[in-house]
Formats: structure tokens, sequence, C-alpha cells
């Protein structure tokens, strides 16, 4: 049976194997910024941490491709920690454990890591080369890329030079990614005064697990469930018709994740308990019957006793709550009118934490229009604020604009179809790239996004297409002996 140790192009897939020791979510970067500084060190490459946690290198160019432009080779450090409910994984210390599966690299009931570790690992093999041609180099490993794009937002003026970005991020192996859309974070925030529980009531936490989620921008489209959107809908029924209050509610836990999981606790009259079971019962039957054609996986959706807290949400804020939530506008809302397969603009309802006198949601908003960014974002601003919850908005960022005549993208495009005798693809994606932040700061940067084929990035079925990675690899190569001269 196979391992990543077997994989070709073994150059790639050993580093990889490197990244997968190093425990890199969100947040906690500190063990992969001093791994890669220190590899930079070993192998002799000039390296250097900004103010804003990326990490960059340089690397002269070969004897004799001085005249090219510089390039700027371009991936993010972390991941997004994402694992199967029966698995005990702490991303915080625990190395990534990858499964050959065939022709598919994953992981171990948890998020592979692939997004971007393919692309940092793309860069250290093209650091360390001794045989690879190329002008000359820099590479930009940003910080919380999943997060905000914080270390892309933090890049200072000057602390690059390139004229070229080959930005290493993009989930199919054949396509030229041009454009983007951008987004902004919506966070609704209230604080409660809680009362107490009946003292006759019992407690039920009701939970939904299992369900695909997804890449908030690649996969807003395919109409997968929500697992806060599907909950609304059952706490309110209970809420109507089984005299339920809401203790508590938890659900998604990644602002660019679509939420797989979600649990509330709810009190209820004791004699209410066989109507509530029903009620679980029949919402499980029509959610089923709704997206078997999606979450062909299947899904939970079960009820238990639980014990009774001391305290719930007051009855009006409660109401309140469940109304905004159910009201949220969830998933696309308009595709691109001149390009209608692709979808403008979205939002994805991805955290809901009410609990101990504190009511925190967040939704992110993506659009390739800016006057739709807008519009989508003080819509979902209104829904909250009638629900008197304090409304912020962050962490906004502007699409990328493709440019067609961009001398890059048309040089690849030959290379591409010259190498493997087929036309690559040349695509706007509704994803948020860190492009569009990066130009806002060096505004002549000529831009492109690619890389090799991954599935459901974001979720514990993040996988890598192995052939796809040798194909990307040689076109990497290729496109840095295209790179235009100066």
């Amino acid at each position: 049976m196979s391992t990543i140790k077997d994989l070709a192009p073994k150059v790639i897939f050993e580093n990889f194997d490197l990244l997968t020791q190093v425990p890199r979510p969100s947040g906690h970067l500190e063990k992969i910024q001093k791994f890669l500084l220190d590899w930079a060190k070993k192998t002799g490459v000039e390296a250097f941490m900004d103010e804003a946690g990326n990490i960059i290198m340089k690397k002269p160019a070969t004897p004799g491709m001085e005249n090219l432009q510089t390039a700027i080779l371009q991936a993010h450090m972390d991941m997004v920690p994402q694992k199967g409910e029966n698995s005990n994984h702490d991303f915080i210390n625990d190395p990534i454990t990858t499964v050959v599966d065939g022709d598919w690299l994953k992981a171990n009931n948890t998020t592979l890591g692939a997004d971007d570790g393919i692309g940092i690992a793309s860069i250290m093999a093209i650091m360390e080369s001794t045989d690879i041609k190329h002008g000359p180099l820099e590479a930009l490993i940003t910080a919380d890329e999943e997060t905000g794009m914080f270390g892309a937002m933090g890049l200072k003026a000057g602390e690059l030079e390139g004229t070229i970005l080959l930005n290493l991020d993009t989930e199919d192996e054949g396509e030229l990614i041009i454009g983007c859309a951008g987004g902004v974070d919506v966070e609704a925030s209230l604080e409660y005064k809680e009362v107490e529980t009946e003292k006759t009531d019992i407690a039920i936490k009701v939970s939904i697990s299992g369900l695909l989620g997804g890449h908030s921008g690649l996969e807003i489209c395919e109409g997968r469930a929500n697992a806060n959107k599907l909950m609304a809908r059952f706490v309110r029924a209970a809420i109507t018709d089984d005299d339920a209050r809401l203790v508590s509610w938890h659900g998604g836990n990644m602002r660019n994740a679509i939420p797989r999981q979600c649990s509330v606790v709810l009190a209820i009259p004791a004699e209410n308990k066989e109507d509530l079971l029903d009620l679980v019962a029949y919402c499980k039957k029509e959610f089923f019957e709704e997206f078997k054609d999606v979450e062909t996986n299947g899904f939970e959706f079960i009820a238990e006793e639980c014990e009774l807290p001391a305290m719930q949400v007051p009855e009006e804020i409660q109401d309140n709550l469940v109304d905004a939530i159910y009201a949220c506008r969830n998933g696309v809302m308009r595709y691109i009118p001149t390009i209608p397969n692709i979808v403008e603009t979205s939002s994805n309802l991805a955290i809901i934490d009410i609990e101990g006198g504190k009511a925190k949601i967040c939704i992110l908003v993506r659009s390739s229009s800016e006057s739709m960014k807008e519009y989508l974002s003080t819509s979902l601003e209104c829904c909250f604020s009638m629900a008197g919850m304090k409304v912020e908005m962050s962490g906004s960022y502007n699409g990328w604009q493709p440019n067609t005549a961009s001398p890059i993208v048309n040089a690849m495009k030959k290379s591409y179809e010259k190498q493997f005798g087929t036309p690559c693809k040349v695509q706007v994606v509704h994803a948020g790239l860190e492009c569009g932040i990066i130009s806002s700061v060096m505004p002549d940067l000529d831009m492109v996004s690619f890389g090799p084929t991954l599935r459901s990035p974001h979720t514990p079925q993040e996988r890598c297409y192995i052939p796809s990675v040798e194909k990307y690899w040689s076109f990497l190569k290729a496109t840095l002996e295209q790179i235009p001269l100066k």
C-alpha cells in the first residue's frame, strides 16, 4: 500500500509531508513560521518575517536569466481546522495523518491542508532547487488567509519588488484564474440577562451532524445544507408547537466553511417531550427528502435528554434571535449577469454562538460587485438590527478585477497548450483570493492564480488528485521560463 513518500513528483510530496508534521491552523502559526524560517536558513535561502507575520523569501536568477521580470510566488501558510465528529485530533499540537486512496491523497478524518500546503511545498521546491531555470524570484507566504486574509492586508509597500504574481491557491488543474470575489465579515452581537428555567421543565439537546459542508465560495453554488439554517427551522417550530425555550445554540466554527454541524439545548415542559421528539423525526424526514440528491453521504439529526441548565434565554430575546436567524439570507443571491455560471454574490451563515448571556452570529458576504456586496451586507445588518443586535462589518476586501490582456496569462495559455496539447480554461471564481488585496499595495502587478486539483477544501473530505500535481508542477516550472523580459 503506497504512502505519501511514494508519490510523484517526489520533491513536492516530500515537502508537503514535512508541512503535515507542523500544526498550522489559522490563528496558531508560530510553529509553521519558525519551521519556514529554519528551513530557509538550513537551505541557504534568504528569508525573513514581516510585521504581519508573512514569510518572505528571495532567490537570485539562474545565470543568464537576470533580464526577466521578478516573479513573486505566493501561497498562504494556514489551514482550515475541520475534523469529523468522531475525531479527537488536536490541530494545535497533532500532525496531520495522510492516506493514499487510489489517485487521491486524503487525511484521516480531518482537513488535509493541501489548501494551501501544496502551494507552500511548491515554493520550497523551487527555492531549494539547483536545476530549475528562472529569473529573479521572491516568495510571499501569507499568514491567516483563511480567517480574514490578515497577512495580505498587513503587507507593506516596499517589502517586495516583483512585477509578476503567481498565486498558487487554486483548486482545478488546467484553469487559470484571473479574477475573484471580494468579501466582508458581518458580525451581529448581543448581551442579554438570562432568566431561570422552570424547575419542572426538562432539557433536550438536538444536534445536526455529518453534513458535507464545504468551501463557502467555491461550493456555495452546490446547494448543500447549512446546519444553522436547518436548525432554525426546527427551533422555530419547537417554540411555536411545544413551548420550547432556548438555552444555547452552537453551530459552525469557520467563517469561510459552510457549517456541517450544529447543536441546541431547549427547555420544554415535560409533558411535551414526545411531541418534540415527533417534531425531530418529522424534520429529519423533511430535511433528508429535500437534500437527498445533494447530501449524498447522509447526515444525523438526533435528540437526547440532558441535564436541565439553571438559566435560559429570555422569551422576547429568544424569539427575536430565532426569527433573525430564520430570515437571514444564506447561499447564492445572484450570478454574474454576463457569466451566468459564475456566482456574483452570496452569503454564508457561518457561526452561531448563543449561551451565558451572549449571542454572536457571523456571516461572510462575498461578491465580485462592490455595490452588491454593500447591498447584501446592509440587508443583513437590517435583519439583525431589528432583533436588537449590534452589527459590525470588518475585514472588507475588494475583488480582483480580471485583466484579459495580461501578458503572463497569455504566455501561460500558449505554454499550457504546447505542453499538454489541450487549451487551459481562463476563469473568474467566487472564492476570495489574496490577489486583489496584494494589488492594492502593489497596483502594477500582473497576476494569475493556478494549482492542482483539490476537492472539498475546508472539510474532513478534503483531498488532492495526485495525477494533477505532476501536471501542475511541470506547468509551474515551464511558467518560470515564460516570465516576460524587464
